[in-house]
């Protein structure tokens, strides 16, 4: 008995698919923006629930790895990762606080905030979203479909079109990989600050950063500077 394969989620995704392709010029702000703030030392702070708390940590992974040629780790935490704190802020102060907690602690002005959500209605989101604003940095939101709450507390954001959640999840996805495309693409082209990475090769001014000056120094020590005598060896090799 041949059996017929639903094809309904899949076309679903592809009709959402070339509406979401609007968002493209947005999304390339994004990166841009990014590289910049996180190479002059600013920080992404992340956050979501459920499915899209594993959205948030993908992004973060991308960031602090690489999506995919090497290059200088960059600055983002996942807020939802710390299972600790988390679950302590949601003991303490309610669910509510568990993502507003710590962006306070984490957060500076210049710094950017984004949040997932599906709904655009969490409320521990929005709570972050509002501490966020009161300590000067910048709130992008992705979410499903417009108006929403997050949507109207964010300084921007990316609105996926689309009736079924896990279609709204799977486009997060796509908005994540264009991100990391369109920060590594400003990194490429010098726009990410003054950072050197691990190798210790020179930041835009041309100067090796703290690390690079670091890695460096440790890789001489030991090294006999040239043109002094060496020291004859004490026992067998």
């Amino acid at each position: 008995m041949n059996t017929v394969t639903d094809t309904t989620h899949c076309d679903d995704l592809a009709k959402a698919l070339e509406a979401f392709r609007d968002h493209a010029p947005l999304i390339g702000r994004w990166g841009t923006d990014l590289a910049r703030r996180l190479g002059s030392g600013a920080r992404l702070l992340v956050a979501g629930n459920g499915g899209s708390a594993a959205q948030a940590q993908h992004l973060t992974a991308e960031l602090v790895g690489r999506y995919r040629d090497d290059r200088p780790p960059f600055s983002a935490v996942a807020l939802h990762a710390d299972t600790s704190s988390t679950t302590a802020i949601a003991n303490d102060y309610g669910v509510q606080e568990v993502f507003a907690r710590q962006t306070a602690a984490h957060g500076r002005p210049g710094d950017v905030l984004l949040l997932l959500s599906t709904s655009g209605a969490s409320a521990n989101l929005l709570a972050a979203a509002d501490r966020a604003h009161r300590l000067g940095m910048t709130v992008w939101a992705l979410t499903g479909r417009a108006p929403n709450p997050l949507q109207l507390g964010a300084d921007e954001a990316l609105c996926v079109d689309a009736p079924v959640t896990a279609t709204v999840q799977e486009l997060h996805l796509v908005a994540v990989h264009m991100l990391c495309e369109a920060f590594d693409q400003a990194v490429e082209r010098g726009e990410a600050g003054h950072r050197a990475d691990a190798d210790g090769k020179p930041g835009a001014d041309g100067k090796p950063g703290v690390v690079g000056r670091l890695v460096g120094r440790a890789r001489t020590v030991g090294r006999t500077a040239p043109g002094a005598p060496v020291a004859p060896r004490k026992g067998p090799a």
